[in-house]
């Protein structure tokens, strides 16, 4: 099995899309859902407007139908972590090998193309769900993703430590996550399918009267019931998945009020902390995340952060009490802990600062908007 199982480039693109699946070796339907794609782009010689890269995150845990063989491969992606892997000569557990792979046929992808490189990662979810799209909160990225009818979800990096797609934002990348539907349900495959011609066809990199397009849009046409843009209010962290057991029924975007019981650990009930909607409520037996809350973005408040940032007009946080830039890093911010719970956070957010790190005595602030640099 090849880490980049399929690659289709022209020498005038000046865009280059990267797919990738398998990430957690339990979330097929990508892989499958991409072969599809790869398959009907062969047999129909379909040409392509961009460079087009298919990779497969965790080959080992693929194999073996599990979320990861010794660590959680989508929970790695720090510089910390991958400076240190590369010094270690300690590499005995499974996702070392997997991880210095990826990272490589991505590097290669990145020096071989020059313009605009957009990453799309698939995943499905242990709960049912309806497809959404989940990004870090960057106007590059919140761009590509309203161009679908898609729930979108903003500010996980607030409460992951390590996911691959927030490392490629670190270096100014554009990167989606695409959460397909359950586990080894054949619509998470279509609607995997789907994804990709779609993202083709709105980037215009595909001749739409080529596929059956209204099929797909078909497909990912959610109910306008549900709202274009949530963010993640609260993480319920667990070291443990056998000490956990989320109640049954629950599935994402189900609406929940505070004090609703959702789940027992340590044989405890976990009651919401506040109302909102449930998302990723686990049901099996690898992760670290129990559940999510999220709830509804304002347009409004959409619409300011959009016009604050195209302005650039975040130098005016620094003008805050106790609010400093970063000398080593322009998208940080340096916070005093005792001044900032005088702000309200969304003010932060407004401006793009979604990652909130505390170092010692000080928060540091992260930015998503930012330019293009070598990734490392």
């Amino acid at each position: 099995m090849k880490r980049i199982f399929y690659s289709k480039t022209r020498v005038d693109a000046t865009y280059t899309m990267i797919f990738i699946c398998s990430i957690h070796g339990n979330e097929i339907a990508g892989y499958k859902g991409l072969h599809r794609v790869i398959n009907f782009i062969e047999q129909n010689n379909i040409t392509l407007g961009c460079n087009f890269y298919a990779l497969i995150g965790n080959i080992s845990a693929y194999k073996h139908n599990v979320r990861f063989i010794d660590k959680d491969l989508n929970r790695l992606w720090t510089k910390d972590h991958i400076k240190n892997l590369y010094n270690k000569t300690n590499k005995d557990y499974s996702e070392a090998k997997e991880q210095i792979e990826l990272l490589q046929c991505i590097k290669t992808i990145l020096n071989s193309h020059r313009g605009t490189f957009v990453f799309n990662d698939i995943h499905t979810t242990s709960s049912p769900t309806i497809p959404f799209i989940t990004i870090n909160d960057s106007l590059d990225n919140r761009t590509i993703a309203s161009k679908f009818s898609l729930p979108i979800i903003l500010g996980i990096e607030e409460y992951l430590d390590g996911p691959l797609l927030t490392y490629l934002n670190e270096f100014g990348h554009i990167a989606l996550g695409f959460e397909a539907g359950q586990h080894n349900e054949a619509s998470s495959i279509e609607n995997s399918e789907a994804f990709v011609w779609l993202m083709l066809a709105k980037m215009n990199f595909v001749n739409k009267e080529l596929i059956p397009i209204h099929k797909f849009k078909k497909r990912l046409q959610v109910h306008k019931s549900h709202d274009k843009f949530y963010e993640i209010n609260f993480r319920y962290g667990i070291d443990n998945p056998n000490t956990f057991k989320m109640q049954s029924g629950f599935f994402n975007f189900a609406k929940i009020t505070k004090g609703t019981v959702l789940a027992t650990h340590h044989s405890k009930p976990v009651k919401a902390k506040r109302s909102g909607s449930v998302f990723l409520p686990l049901y099996q037996n690898q992760g670290e995340d129990g559940f999510f809350i999220i709830s509804k973005v304002s347009k409004i408040w959409l619409v300011l952060s959009r016009m604050l940032r195209k302005l650039k007009l975040s130098f005016m946080l620094r003008l805050l009490p106790g609010v400093k830039q970063d000398p080593n890093n322009s998208y940080v911010l340096i916070v005093n802990p005792k001044i900032a719970r005088f702000f309200v956070i969304k003010l932060f957010h407004l401006f793009g600062f979604r990652q909130k790190i505390l170092k010692g005595e000080r928060y540091y602030f992260i930015r998503r908007d930012r330019e293009t640099t070598t990734i490392v």
